[in-house]
C-alpha cells in the first residue's frame, strides 16, 4: 500500500514562510496527480493546491484563499510533492494533508490516497 508522507510543517508568525513536503514512494508517480488539502478544528477540508502529472503539462490550480501567496511543485526523480507557503496568516492553521490521485481534481473525494497531515501553526 502506498503511504504519502509529509514533512515541514511547524509554528510560524504571521508574514513568514514555510515549505510543506510529501514523499510518496510508489513507483507510478509521475503518473498522479499531487495535492494538498487542509482542515481547520471544527471546520471541513478545504482544497488548497493540485498539480497534474508529468504527461498532463504539470497544469496547478489553488484555492481561493490561498492564491497568489502559496505554490505547489513537484520533483518526479525525488517522488515529492513541495507546498511552498508564503505571506501566511493566522486563518492558515490547519492539519495539511498531501493527497494522490489519477484526475487532476479540487475535490478530496477525487483522490485515493492520503498522508497522515502535518500541522501548520500561525498564532495571531
Amino acid at each position: 500500500q502506498v503511504e504519502l508522507v509529509e514533512s515541514g510543517g511547524g509554528l510560524v508568525q504571521a508574514g513568514e514562510s514555510l515549505t510543506l513536503s510529501c514523499v510518496a514512494p510508489g513507483y507510478l508517480f509521475s503518473k498522479y496527480a499531487m495535492a494538498w488539502f487542509r482542515q481547520a478544528p471544527g471546520k471541513e477540508r478545504e482544497f488548497v493546491a493540485v498539480i497534474g502529472w508529468s504527461d498532463g503539462g504539470r497544469l496547478t490550480q489553488y484555492g481561493d484563499s490561498v492564491k497568489g501567496r502559496f505554490t505547489i511543485t513537484r520533483d518526479n526523480d525525488k517522488k515529492t510533492t513541495y507546498l511552498q507557503m508564503n505571506s501566511l496568516r493566522p486563518e492558515d492553521t490547519a492539519v495539511y494533508y498531501c493527497a494522490q490521485g489519477p484526475l487532476f481534481a479540487n475535490t478530496s473525494r477525487k483522490f485515493n490516497t492520503w498522508g497522515q497531515g502535518t500541522q501548520v501553526t500561525v498564532p495571531q
